[in-house]
């Protein structure tokens, strides 16, 4: 882990997890490999070392060789059961949990005992195993992403790496990614491309691969091709199937489905339903995908202005997810809305457009806003410095804007 990054706080979720301290829950931190798991469990021992002593914290990284000889939960307990030495609460930190075999077993144990239990993994599937079950509503999630534009300014200039300029911190951020450590120091752009490259390959390895015990890696980086290279476009699991039939490869549904819904297990890919405004229902075909992290997209092919559209899209729509919203694409008509986003009584719909460079770019993006008869705020996002204003209601905001603003 960089030095430096583990210097940062993330104010965010450290106040987040400073709300549960000593409650009777598990906090389960889950994210994207190099995400900033570790990093923020680092921290926050920190913050627990204030009223505490070192003998009552237990962290173990499971990345780290040393811990190499816990590989199931019985060793895990044993290990753990060891430390606890008298009746004061220990505070346990297990950093990338899903690498110990049935580790639910040995967390359910140590949570009757004097503990506070801290836990990280790379796998949306951490939940959907026993842990659920045993625990019966006795966790708590957290959904650690990459750096926010904000997040990221407030690293760079923390490294000594940023300026004041908004605009070319927003080109920074777009072109680098949110991955911590690439704000932590200085990486020539094909350093920066190498490191997004290895943690890509290492979260496709790990956390796909290995743990589905996949054999046709050929067809997975296929799919993960596909979908990369479709980032904001309408697709499906069928349409994927039908197009590497066309490239002479045999995919059937069933196989793509499960490929996906892997990649999104570990983290790499979000799936986004399609929501008919008129109707009032969840369509069930034609979803599109987005990354965890947009700079993934990059790891493939580099970056490429031509995909802008999409990129954009991407960071638009991981924005709405760190606020905490939930995201469909609208349908009204024959006509569609990238980003319906709602949370509580909240609501926002959200248009992403690269420029709004001509009269016909404008009518398209704003008509579909228009056409919504609601009192929830409409907004046209998009990187063209002049067009900032408002029509019947539809708001056209910039990106820094939208990005950096407290509400919407």
């Amino acid at each position: 882990m960089d030095n430096k990054q583990s210097n940062i706080e993330r104010s965010l979720y450290a106040e987040q997890l400073k709300g549960f301290i000593d409650k009777p829950v598990i906090k389960v931190i889950t994210g994207l490999r190099r995400s900033g798991k570790s990093a923020l469990l680092e921290l926050f021992q920190r913050d627990i070392l204030k009223f505490t002593d070192e003998a009552h914290v237990i962290a173990i990284n499971f990345e780290d060789t040393k811990f190499g000889f816990i590989t199931n939960y019985r060793e895990l307990d044993d290990y753990v059961s060891c430390a606890i030495k008298d009746e004061k609460t220990y505070y346990i930190f297990l950093d990338e949990i899903q690498l110990v075999e049935h580790w639910e077993k040995c967390v359910n144990s140590l949570r009757l005992k004097n503990t506070d239990i801290y836990i990280t993994g790379s796998n949306s599937d951490l939940l959907s195993s026993e842990l659920s079950t045993l625990l019966s509503g006795r966790f708590v999630e957290f959904n650690l992403y990459t750096l926010s534009f904000a997040e990221f300014i407030d690293f760079r200039k923390k490294s000594g790496l940023g300026s004041d300029d908004l605009d070319r911190e927003l080109d920074a951020y777009i072109r680098i990614g949110g991955f911590p450590i690439l704000s932590t120091s200085e990486f020539r752009p094909n350093d920066a491309r190498k490191i997004v490259d290895d943690i890509n390959n290492s979260a496709i390895l790990r956390d796909v691969v290995q743990r589905n015990n996949i054999r046709n890696t050929q067809l997975l980086e296929k799919i993960i091709a596909f979908v990369y290279d479709n980032v904001g476009n309408i697709t499906s699991a069928k349409k994927i199937s039908d197009y590497l039939k066309g490239q002479k490869r045999s995919a059937d549904f069933e196989t793509v489905y499960n490929y996906l819904k892997y990649l999104e297990n570990a983290l790499i890919i979000h799936k986004t339903p399609r929501y008919d405004i008129k109707g009032k229902r969840l369509l069930e075909s034609y979803e599109k995908y987005y990354l965890s992290e947009h700079s993934l997209q990059y790891a493939l092919r580099g970056f490429n202005p031509n995909n802008m559209a999409g990129i954009l899209e991407n960071i638009v729509f991981m924005e709405l997810l760190r606020r905490g919203y939930e995201v469909c694409i609208g349908k009204i008509g024959e006509k569609e809305i990238d980003f319906i986003a709602e949370k509580s009584d909240k609501k926002l719909y959200v248009q992403v457009c690269y420029l709004l460079a001509s009269r016909d770019t404008i009518d398209r993006e704003f008509y579909p806003l228009k056409e919504i008869r609601d009192h929830y705020p409409k907004l046209v996002v998009t990187l063209d410095q002049y067009w900032q204003v408002e029509d019947e209601g539809v708001k056209g905001i910039h990106l820094k804007d939208f990005l950096l603003s407290n509400s919407f």
